[in-house]
């Protein structure tokens, strides 16, 4: 049997304060609401009891942000799919913003098991001077414990409407794709970090944020697979290919906090729960 899950999470302003509420069906939910850096931003931890998804299973995640309000979501780990015979595994993520709303995005990777037959969408909505803060992960197999990613598909979609969309699809039967020099080139994890805002942001500023993560790139061991562009005036992107997560995220990690310095004056340590 399908097992399905949805989630609304809506962050509010109530005073000082960030605030979240949130409905859930099914086996998906956020923990206690924290306040590491003050009352102005609320971090969440994301949880799926089961860990994984299988065929016919749907993950439907829905968050918005009220004008003013903060929100971080992150996750406890990587999220899986697994191995089908039937229908695919998909997880579905929209983010709405309002105007000067702030949101970022921050989940760990998802791991798509040799077998699996998944589906990933995020969509993005922002109001004008609304800025989001995300990034996706995806691993293809377990190379390091001798699991590569040897049958299977994965469908990667991600949409800001009208302004930005990046779509392919992953098939393990591909080996042009997967190994060739044109594709992954042999590497089994693909990651993007992008800061989107709903209206363009003025060049010097957007100049600012991709010499900061350039700077970044030239000085880590991925910098002949990594880069930083810009596709649109709203829209700043970092893509990273590695063979293993670990390298790609400890360059994501310190690409956002770049970032949240640069361009929303804010420091802050990561998020406890990504050093348990």
């Amino acid at each position: 049997m399908p097992w399905n899950a949805r989630l609304e999470l809506d962050y509010r302003l109530e005073g000082p304060r960030s605030v979240a509420r949130f409905r859930h069906e099914g086996p998906l939910r956020i923990l206690q609401s924290l306040y590491p850096e003050g009352d102005a931003v609320c971090h969440n931890v994301l949880v799926h009891p089961p860990g994984g998804l299988v065929g016919g299973d749907t993950l439907d995640i829905r968050v918005s942000a009220a004008p003013g309000s903060h929100g971080l979501i992150t996750t406890p780990g990587a999220s899986r799919f697994y191995r089908s015979e039937g229908e695919p595994a998909v997880q579905r993520t929209a983010l709405r913003l309002e105007p000067g709303a702030r949101l970022e995005w921050l989940p760990l990777e998802a791991i798509c098991f040799s077998g699996c037959r998944a589906e990933n969408r995020l969509s993005l909505q922002l109001a004008e001077g609304a800025e989001l803060i995300g990034w996706d992960v995806t691993a293809l197999g377990l190379p390091g414990a001798g699991k590569p990613f040897e049958r299977g598909t994965l469908l990667q979609h991600i949409e800001m409407p009208g302004a930005w969309l990046e779509r392919g699809r992953i098939d393990a039967a591909d080996p042009r794709l997967l190994d060739g020099r044109l594709g992954l080139a042999g590497h089994r994890c693909l990651a993007s970090l992008f800061f989107v805002a709903g209206a363009p942001l003025a060049r010097a500023r957007r100049e600012a944020a991709l010499d900061a993560v350039r700077a970044l790139i030239e000085a880590h061991a991925l910098r002949d697979s990594a880069g930083a562009t810009s596709p649109q005036p709203g829209v700043v992107v970092l893509r990273v290919l590695a063979p293993l997560v670990e390298p790609a995220m400890q360059l994501l990690r310190q690409a956002w906090q770049a970032w949240r310095a640069e361009l929303w004056q804010m420091r802050g340590a990561p998020p406890r729960i990504w050093a348990m």
